[in-house]
C-alpha cells in the first residue's frame, strides 16, 4: 500500500507537505516490512532446499542398496525423513529392506 502511494504521489505531482511527510515515515516501515519478507523467502527456500536433499539422499542410499524403490520402500521414506540425517544414514546403510520396513511401517 506504501508503495502504490508513493507512486501515486510521484505521478500526481500535486504532493502537499502533509502527503510528502507521511510518506517520508512510512517508507521505513515499509523499507523493514520488506526486507523481513524476503528474509522469510529465502528461509523457507533454504529449508525447502535441505528438505529435498534430504529426500534425494534416501531415496539414493535405497536404490543403491535395494535397487528400484517399490510401494513399501516408498511408504518408509516420510518416516525415516522424520528423522535427522545422522540417525537416518546409519539406519539405511545397517538394516536390511525387511527390517527397514517393519521399523518404519
Amino acid at each position: 500500500m506504501l508503495y502504490n502511494l508513493q507512486q501515486n504521489l510521484q505521478i500526481t505531482q500535486n504532493q502537499d507537505e502533509e502527503d510528502r511527510e507521511l510518506l517520508m515515515r512510512l517508507a521505513p516501515l515499509y523499507q523493514q516490512d520488506r526486507e523481513q519478507a524476503i528474509q522469510e523467502g529465502e528461509q523457507r527456500g533454504l529449508e525447502t532446499g535441505i528438505q529435498e536433499g534430504e529426500r534425494l539422499v534416501v531415496e539414493n542410499l535405497l536404490k543403491v542398496r535395494f535397487g528400484e524403490i517399490d510401494n513399501e520402500l516408498q511408504a518408509i521414506i516420510e518416516a525415516l525423513l522424520m528423522l535427522p540425517p545422522q540417525e537416518f544414514t546409519p539406519l539405511l546403510l545397517q538394516l536390511s529392506r525387511e527390517e527397514l520396513i517393519n521399523r518404519f511401517c
